[in-house]
């Protein structure tokens, strides 16, 4: 394993810890300038997001209706009633998102798709880079005030669906996650920078309870003005 990961790794509660337990949920609100792009409503009402911690699966509820819920991995996703009975799904949702932009308005089942791959990608990490196939590089760090954050650009592999195959992470010096660098690809391939706040301690594994999505220009600085996605978690659970 990569040094720096193993670092990383253990500094979030190690992997021996991390195998003890085989999911994890938590209560989210999203918010932000994306999803009106994308010609969706969003309102402030706390969900539970549960995802695998071992393989790509999550789920959200309630989604739509308060009977409902998703279903997702990366080579299906649906919107089910709390019975399991489904209501929808899409096979080869990736397929459902050529030739999209930014702009491009989504259906439910495109955002049931982007918001489980996004949340089982920010709650598993950085565990989830040790798994096979993730291969790891460290890259030129990052100056951000009266820090320097090491980067690990990790190259994801294609049976994973995230935002991107190249993804960067950036650590403080105490070896926690400060940055998450990614393209969206479903929406245009734009750059996103994203900043995780506030870190909890839950069984002794450490997860960021609040992330603020920016735009990224140019020079890799985030664009303050366009906050994209907003997501604060609350009571983790780990199953």
């Amino acid at each position: 394993m990569n040094a720096l990961l193993a670092n990383v790794i253990d500094a979030h509660g190690g992997l021996t810890r991390w195998k003890r337990h085989d999911a994890l949920s938590a209560t989210i609100v999203t918010g932000g300038g994306f999803w009106p792009l994308k010609g969706l409503l969003q309102d402030p009402t706390p969900r539970t997001v549960r995802v695998s911690l071992h393989e790509e699966r999550a789920s959200v509820a309630p989604f739509g209706r308060p009977e409902w819920k998703t279903a997702f991995t990366a080579d299906r996703v649906a919107i089910e009633t709390v019975d399991g009975e489904v209501v929808r799904e899409r096979l080869d949702p990736r397929g459902a998102f050529e030739g999209h932009g930014m702009t491009t308005p989504w259906d439910p089942l495109h955002r049931a798709y982007f918001s489980g791959y996004a949340m089982w990608t920010y709650l598993s990490a950085p565990f989830s880079l040790a798994m096979p196939g993730f291969e790891a590089e460290e890259i030129d760090p990052w100056k951000d005030g009266d820090e320097t954050w090491r980067g690990l650009r990790m190259s994801f592999p294609g049976h994973i669906a995230s935002h991107s195959a190249r993804q960067d992470f950036y650590f403080g010096p105490d070896f926690l996650l400060r940055r998450h660098d990614y393209q969206v690809d479903v929406a245009g391939g734009f750059g996103a920078v994203q900043y995780v706040h506030d870190i909890v301690d839950v069984d002794g594994l450490k997860f960021p309870s609040r992330r603020r999505v920016y735009l990224r220009g140019p020079d890799l600085h985030p664009v303050r003005d366009l906050l994209m996605v907003s997501i604060d978690l609350s009571r983790f659970r780990l199953e």
